[in-house]
């Protein structure tokens, strides 16, 4: 394919060296007259592992060379790669004006040069920002319509400084943002060569997914660094509890946990939480992000709170109120807490919960209810469709299999609150449906 990459900074030179070493013809675009002859004399302008190498072989074999025109750049290809930097503000902005810059200039270029034309936003920008404004100054500027002369696309980078070769070959997956089919199925075939899982998801998707990788990592980072701080003030090796740590792949590393949704709850990790964080302070240590981890648990469940209180009705029915499905253990259930909150404000509550029955419980369980929670034991009905007949707020609290057809049997005039995502699947959900995170 024909492609031209806007920008030769650290991104834009090792996309379009590897880009022309899968066979493309590829034209690098910067405005820095430096960049554009050091590309064309076989160098890179970023220092990075084995791209130097590249480069000098793909200027040689003829596939690869540097312009400053980018009229003759969108002349000579079918696609544009976005690679300019979006630094950022003394506020926390971000500023896109080298972005919105290229996006002018290309779409000035199109409308003189006619044809139809891909343009793959690969600079870092927040949700909203291809849709919002890049899309406009591209329509704007070339006097056509997105998806008519010209589509676009978002694909976010995953290139880590010192490894970015090894990761544009083998990268764990490819994410394409797609505004219409014809610009994505481009850039899939763009990335024919590379072996990884291909995502087409809508563009805001493939924009927040940077952002979330980025601060996942970032938070990993603190977080190892906290428990390190505790760990040696304490004599324990940080490295050998982390080593063990890792090699938990079904819960510590894995998709497990990493659902967004209610509260978390339960006999652990709330005391769990508490005593680490009283140990940390023990030893006169502050550690920000533990620090954190209760009170935004608890800002969840205000969220889950307000969500009821929009809806403006007063008859709630709970179905599912013990922490996890599966279980009838109540203690710091965050359903538990929120049934209280409703009660103190008023609220008609029916809960349902066939492991939470009066009838069936015995032991500490029986014990906590009748002593800690009895007000609630007299709200509990005895199935699931006597809280769908008396309620007007339907909230479902865990991922019982009995409650997956609750969205579809609610009435019109009835609101089905979601906090677990019971079915992955939720475009077709009637409109009164709402999830507390999505």
């Amino acid at each position: 394919m024909k492609i031209s990459v806007f920008g030769l900074g650290y991104v834009g030179s090792v996309s379009a060296g590897c880009l022309a070493a899968l066979g493309h013809e590829v034209v690098g675009v910067d405005v820095n007259p430096t960049k554009v002859e050091m590309i064309n004399a076989g160098k890179s302008p970023a220092i990075e592992k084995d791209i130097d190498e590249i480069i000098q072989a793909n200027v040689e074999n003829g596939r690869l060379r540097a312009i400053m025109d980018v009229g003759e750049a969108i002349h000579a290809t079918e696609i544009s790669l976005v690679c300019v930097g979006t630094p950022s503000a003394e506020n926390g902005s971000l500023d896109l004006k080298y972005v919105e810059r290229v996006c002018q200039e290309i779409g000035q270029a199109i409308a003189i040069h006619g044809g139809f034309h891909t343009i793959i936003l690969r600079s870092t920008m927040l949700p909203g920002s291809t849709e919002e404004r890049m899309i406009p100054i591209l329509e704007q500027a070339s006097g056509m319509r997105a998806g008519q002369g010209f589509d676009v696309v978002f694909n976010p980078e995953f290139l880590r400084e010192g490894t970015s070769v090894e990761d544009f070959y083998h990268p764990s997956l490819t994410v394409i943002g797609k505004h219409g089919e014809r610009g994505a199925e481009a850039a899939a075939k763009m990335y024919a060569g590379i072996e990884a899982p291909l995502v087409k998801v809508p563009v805001r998707v493939a924009e927040m997914v940077k952002y979330a990788n980025n601060s996942f990592h970032a938070l990993k980072v603190s977080f190892a660094n906290e428990i390190g701080n505790i760990c040696k003030r304490q004599g324990i090796d940080s490295h050998m509890v982390m080593e063990i740590l890792c090699m938990d792949t079904r819960l510590n590393l894995s998709p497990y946990y990493l659902k967004p949704g209610f509260a978390f709850g339960g006999s652990c990790l709330p005391k769990d939480v508490r005593a680490l964080l009283y140990n940390a302070h023990r030893l006169d240590l502050s550690v920000p992000v533990l620090e954190a981890l209760l009170p935004s648990n608890t800002l969840q469940i205000r969220h889950g709170y307000e969500l009821i209180r929009q809806t403006g009705s007063k008859k709630v029915g709970i179905l599912g109120f013990s922490f996890k499905e599966g279980t009838d253990d109540l203690r710091e259930s965050p359903l538990v807490e929120l049934i209280e909150i409703l009660i103190g404000k008023g609220y008609q509550v029916k809960v349902y919960d066939k492991n939470v029955s009066l009838a069936r419980l015995h032991g500490a369980n029986r014990v906590y209810i009748e002593r800690t929670i009895p007000h609630i034991s007299s709200l509990m009905c005895s199935s699931m469709e006597e809280v769908l007949a008396e309620c007007e707020v339907i909230v479902i609290g865990n991922k019982a299999p009995e409650f997956a057809d609750v969205p579809t049997r609610a009435l019109d005039n009835q609101v089905v609150i979601d906090l677990v995502r019971i079915r992955k699947e939720i475009d077709s959900l009637p409109e009164q449906y709402q999830g507390i995170c999505w």
